[in-house]
Protein backbone atom coordinates (compact mmCIF):
# COMPACT_ATOMS: atom_id res chain seq x y z
CA UNK A 1 0.00 0.00 0.00
CA UNK A 2 0.99 3.59 -0.53
CA UNK A 3 2.58 5.90 2.26
CA UNK A 4 1.08 9.39 0.60
CA UNK A 5 1.71 13.06 2.05
CA UNK A 6 0.53 16.26 0.57
CA UNK A 7 4.12 18.05 -0.39
CA UNK A 8 4.93 21.09 -2.36
CA UNK A 9 7.91 19.65 -4.99
CA UNK A 10 10.60 21.89 -6.07
CA UNK A 11 10.92 21.37 -10.23
CA UNK A 12 14.73 20.94 -11.29
CA UNK A 13 14.50 20.51 -15.03
CA UNK A 14 12.17 20.50 -17.63
CA UNK A 15 12.50 18.98 -21.55
CA UNK A 16 10.28 18.21 -24.65
CA UNK A 17 11.54 14.74 -25.64
CA UNK A 18 8.84 13.85 -28.42
CA UNK A 19 5.88 15.59 -29.42
CA UNK A 20 4.28 17.14 -26.91
CA UNK A 21 6.07 14.63 -24.10
CA UNK A 22 7.40 16.07 -21.63
CA UNK A 23 10.05 15.17 -18.89
CA UNK A 24 9.93 16.54 -15.48
CA UNK A 25 12.54 16.19 -12.58
CA UNK A 26 10.79 17.03 -9.03
CA UNK A 27 12.67 17.85 -6.29
CA UNK A 28 10.52 15.86 -3.03
CA UNK A 29 10.74 15.54 0.90
CA UNK A 30 9.83 12.53 1.53
CA UNK A 31 7.98 11.23 -1.85
CA UNK A 32 10.92 9.83 -3.31
CA UNK A 33 11.71 7.51 -0.26
CA UNK A 34 8.56 6.17 -0.27
CA UNK A 35 7.54 5.77 -4.19
CA UNK A 36 8.02 2.20 -5.90
CA UNK A 37 7.46 1.52 -9.66
CA UNK A 38 3.98 1.35 -10.95
CA UNK A 39 2.96 4.06 -8.82
CA UNK A 40 1.70 7.86 -9.52
CA UNK A 41 1.53 11.16 -8.34
CA UNK A 42 -1.23 14.04 -8.11
CA UNK A 43 0.06 16.90 -9.30
CA UNK A 44 -2.79 20.14 -8.77
CA UNK A 45 -2.68 22.78 -11.42
CA UNK A 46 -3.30 25.88 -9.13
CA UNK A 47 -6.01 26.59 -11.33
CA UNK A 48 -9.02 27.34 -8.72
CA UNK A 49 -11.25 26.61 -12.28
CA UNK A 50 -9.77 22.93 -12.25
CA UNK A 51 -10.01 21.78 -8.53
CA UNK A 52 -9.10 18.23 -9.08
CA UNK A 53 -5.35 17.07 -9.87
CA UNK A 54 -3.97 15.18 -12.51
CA UNK A 55 -2.36 11.79 -12.04
CA UNK A 56 0.75 11.15 -13.48
CA UNK A 57 2.66 7.77 -13.57
CA UNK A 58 6.53 8.15 -11.90
CA UNK A 59 8.98 7.29 -14.45
CA UNK A 60 11.97 7.19 -12.47
CA UNK A 61 12.64 7.47 -8.58
CA UNK A 62 16.14 8.72 -7.11
CA UNK A 63 16.20 7.75 -3.43
CA UNK A 64 19.51 8.79 -2.69
CA UNK A 65 18.90 12.85 -3.70
CA UNK A 66 14.95 12.53 -2.91
CA UNK A 67 13.91 13.38 -6.81
CA UNK A 68 11.06 11.62 -8.80
CA UNK A 69 10.75 12.08 -12.45
CA UNK A 70 7.67 12.09 -14.35
CA UNK A 71 7.45 11.46 -18.36
CA UNK A 72 3.60 12.72 -19.43
CA UNK A 73 1.97 14.11 -22.57
CA UNK A 74 0.41 17.48 -22.95
CA UNK A 75 -3.38 16.34 -23.73
CA UNK A 76 -4.08 19.47 -25.35
CA UNK A 77 -4.60 23.53 -24.90
CA UNK A 78 -6.10 24.55 -21.49
CA UNK A 79 -5.61 21.88 -19.76
CA UNK A 80 -3.59 20.43 -16.89
CA UNK A 81 -0.93 18.78 -18.54
CA UNK A 82 -0.61 22.09 -20.61
CA UNK A 83 -0.11 24.22 -17.45
CA UNK A 84 2.83 21.74 -16.60
CA UNK A 85 4.66 21.71 -19.35
CA UNK A 86 5.14 25.02 -18.82
CA UNK A 87 7.09 24.72 -15.48
CA UNK A 88 10.65 26.08 -14.86
CA UNK A 89 13.26 24.97 -12.45
CA UNK A 90 13.02 26.76 -9.40
CA UNK A 91 9.07 26.67 -9.74
CA UNK A 92 6.33 25.11 -6.73
CA UNK A 93 3.77 22.98 -7.65
CA UNK A 94 1.76 20.93 -5.07
CA UNK A 95 1.41 17.14 -5.02
CA UNK A 96 -0.62 14.18 -3.86
CA UNK A 97 1.57 10.76 -3.45
CA UNK A 98 2.53 8.45 -4.27
CA UNK A 99 -0.45 6.85 -4.91
CA UNK A 100 -1.70 3.33 -5.73
CA UNK A 101 0.09 -0.16 -5.72
CA UNK A 102 2.96 -0.55 -7.83
CA UNK A 103 4.37 -3.48 -9.76
CA UNK A 104 4.80 -6.88 -7.17
CA UNK A 105 8.51 -7.07 -8.30
CA UNK A 106 9.22 -9.56 -5.90
CA UNK A 107 6.73 -12.04 -7.96
CA UNK A 108 9.13 -11.90 -10.84
CA UNK A 109 12.70 -11.75 -9.08
CA UNK A 110 14.32 -14.52 -11.21
CA UNK A 111 12.00 -15.13 -13.84
CA UNK A 112 11.85 -14.21 -17.74
CA UNK A 113 10.09 -11.44 -17.52
CA UNK A 114 8.39 -8.74 -20.55
CA UNK A 115 8.28 -5.26 -19.66
CA UNK A 116 5.97 -4.18 -21.91
CA UNK A 117 4.52 -0.39 -22.31
CA UNK A 118 2.37 0.94 -25.12
CA UNK A 119 2.49 4.97 -25.77
CA UNK A 120 2.36 7.00 -22.17
CA UNK A 121 2.23 3.75 -20.80
CA UNK A 122 5.90 3.55 -21.60
CA UNK A 123 7.57 5.71 -19.14
CA UNK A 124 6.21 3.95 -15.68
CA UNK A 125 8.16 0.58 -16.99
CA UNK A 126 11.91 2.56 -17.20
CA UNK A 127 11.82 2.30 -13.27
CA UNK A 128 10.42 -1.28 -12.95
CA UNK A 129 13.16 -1.97 -15.64
CA UNK A 130 15.87 -0.75 -13.03
CA UNK A 131 14.57 -1.88 -9.89
CA UNK A 132 13.60 -5.24 -11.05
CA UNK A 133 16.12 -8.59 -10.88
CA UNK A 134 15.30 -11.01 -13.72
CA UNK A 135 15.73 -11.42 -17.23
CA UNK A 136 14.42 -8.58 -18.86
CA UNK A 137 13.17 -7.88 -22.58
CA UNK A 138 11.28 -4.39 -22.65
CA UNK A 139 8.78 -4.23 -25.42
CA UNK A 140 7.52 -0.88 -26.39
CA UNK A 141 4.79 0.07 -28.40
CA UNK A 142 4.55 3.68 -30.24
CA UNK A 143 2.13 5.53 -32.98
CA UNK A 144 5.54 6.85 -34.57
CA UNK A 145 7.67 9.30 -32.80
CA UNK A 146 10.30 7.03 -29.91
CA UNK A 147 11.03 8.30 -26.41
CA UNK A 148 12.39 6.85 -23.65
CA UNK A 149 13.81 3.31 -25.81
CA UNK A 150 17.15 4.44 -25.25
CA UNK A 151 17.18 4.78 -21.67
CA UNK A 152 15.70 1.04 -21.61
CA UNK A 153 18.47 -0.14 -23.06
CA UNK A 154 20.76 0.46 -20.22
CA UNK A 155 18.05 -2.47 -18.16
CA UNK A 156 16.80 -4.95 -20.60
CA UNK A 157 16.92 -6.05 -24.02
CA UNK A 158 14.53 -3.94 -25.79
CA UNK A 159 12.37 -4.55 -28.90
CA UNK A 160 9.92 -1.68 -30.49
CA UNK A 161 6.67 -2.26 -32.54
CA UNK A 162 5.48 1.11 -34.39
CA UNK A 163 1.99 1.42 -36.11
CA UNK A 164 3.59 3.05 -39.32
CA UNK A 165 6.30 0.55 -39.28
CA UNK A 166 8.84 3.14 -39.36
CA UNK A 167 10.68 1.82 -36.27
CA UNK A 168 10.76 -1.99 -35.52
CA UNK A 169 7.79 -4.35 -36.04
CA UNK A 170 5.07 -2.52 -37.85
CA UNK A 171 2.69 -3.31 -35.82
CA UNK A 172 1.98 -3.69 -32.15
CA UNK A 173 3.71 -5.16 -29.29
CA UNK A 174 2.20 -8.51 -29.73
CA UNK A 175 3.36 -8.67 -33.45
CA UNK A 176 6.49 -7.76 -32.18
CA UNK A 177 6.90 -10.69 -29.84
CA UNK A 178 5.47 -12.94 -32.23
CA UNK A 179 7.80 -11.64 -34.93
CA UNK A 180 11.00 -12.64 -32.86
CA UNK A 181 9.93 -14.93 -31.33
CA UNK A 182 10.38 -14.16 -27.43
CA UNK A 183 9.64 -15.88 -24.63
CA UNK A 184 8.65 -15.30 -20.41
CA UNK A 185 7.11 -16.26 -17.80
CA UNK A 186 5.75 -13.05 -16.21
CA UNK A 187 4.27 -10.11 -18.05
CA UNK A 188 4.26 -6.38 -16.35
CA UNK A 189 2.54 -4.24 -18.71
CA UNK A 190 0.89 -0.27 -18.89
CA UNK A 191 -0.93 1.47 -21.95
CA UNK A 192 -4.39 1.84 -23.63
CA UNK A 193 -7.19 -0.91 -22.67
CA UNK A 194 -6.90 -2.20 -26.05
CA UNK A 195 -3.03 -3.35 -25.75
CA UNK A 196 -3.69 -4.92 -22.14
CA UNK A 197 -7.15 -6.42 -23.10
CA UNK A 198 -4.81 -8.64 -26.14
CA UNK A 199 -2.13 -9.06 -23.61
CA UNK A 200 -4.44 -10.75 -21.03
CA UNK A 201 -5.68 -12.89 -24.03
CA UNK A 202 -2.34 -13.66 -24.70
CA UNK A 203 -0.94 -14.41 -21.10
CA UNK A 204 -3.98 -16.61 -20.34
CA UNK A 205 -3.39 -18.96 -23.85
CA UNK A 206 0.04 -19.03 -23.04
CA UNK A 207 -0.36 -19.48 -19.18
CA UNK A 208 1.99 -16.54 -18.21
CA UNK A 209 1.45 -14.52 -15.06
CA UNK A 210 0.00 -11.16 -16.29
CA UNK A 211 0.12 -7.17 -13.97
CA UNK A 212 -1.33 -4.92 -15.74
CA UNK A 213 -1.61 -1.16 -15.05
CA UNK A 214 -4.48 0.22 -16.27
CA UNK A 215 -4.82 3.70 -17.65
CA UNK A 216 -8.25 4.97 -16.33
CA UNK A 217 -9.19 8.73 -15.80
CA UNK A 218 -8.46 8.89 -11.74
CA UNK A 219 -10.17 11.95 -9.83
CA UNK A 220 -10.02 11.92 -6.47
CA UNK A 221 -6.89 9.53 -6.92
CA UNK A 222 -7.39 8.11 -3.20
CA UNK A 223 -10.43 6.20 -3.84
CA UNK A 224 -13.34 8.49 -2.32
CA UNK A 225 -15.10 9.47 -5.94
CA UNK A 226 -15.59 5.88 -7.18
CA UNK A 227 -14.64 8.17 -10.82
CA UNK A 228 -12.12 5.17 -11.85
CA UNK A 229 -14.31 2.19 -10.98
CA UNK A 230 -12.96 -0.96 -13.41
CA UNK A 231 -15.00 -4.38 -13.61
CA UNK A 232 -13.76 -6.98 -11.66
CA UNK A 233 -14.57 -10.93 -10.87
CA UNK A 234 -14.66 -9.77 -6.83
CA UNK A 235 -17.46 -7.94 -5.19
CA UNK A 236 -15.23 -4.81 -3.98
CA UNK A 237 -16.28 -4.06 -0.11
CA UNK A 238 -16.15 -0.32 -0.54
CA UNK A 239 -18.89 0.12 -3.12
CA UNK A 240 -20.31 -3.51 -3.01
CA UNK A 241 -20.19 -4.49 -6.53
CA UNK A 242 -18.23 -6.02 -9.23
CA UNK A 243 -15.99 -3.39 -9.25
CA UNK A 244 -12.60 -1.95 -8.30
CA UNK A 245 -10.71 1.35 -7.97
CA UNK A 246 -8.06 1.60 -10.37
CA UNK A 247 -6.65 4.72 -7.66
CA UNK A 248 -6.92 2.57 -4.52
CA UNK A 249 -7.21 -1.15 -5.02
CA UNK A 250 -4.60 -0.63 -8.46
CA UNK A 251 -3.69 0.98 -10.74
CA UNK A 252 -1.45 -2.54 -11.11
CA UNK A 253 -3.84 -5.67 -11.40
CA UNK A 254 -3.37 -9.22 -11.89
CA UNK A 255 -4.89 -9.28 -15.33
CA UNK A 256 -7.11 -12.44 -14.25
CA UNK A 257 -8.78 -9.93 -11.14
CA UNK A 258 -10.26 -7.46 -13.70
CA UNK A 259 -12.32 -7.45 -16.92
CA UNK A 260 -11.11 -5.05 -19.86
Amino acid sequence: MSTKTKETLTVISQEEIGRDIYSLWLQTDQMAQNARPGQFLSLYTGDGSKLLPRPISICEIDKEDSKIRLVYRVTGKNTGTEGFSRLKPGEKIEALGPLGNGFPLEEAEGKKVFLIGGGIGIPPMLETAKQLKAEKTAVLGYRDELFLNDEFTRYADVYVATEDGSAGTKGNVLNAICERGLEAEVIFACGPTPMLRALKEYAAEKNITCWISMEERMACGIGACLGCVCKSKEIDAHSLVHNKRVCKDGPVFLSTEVEL
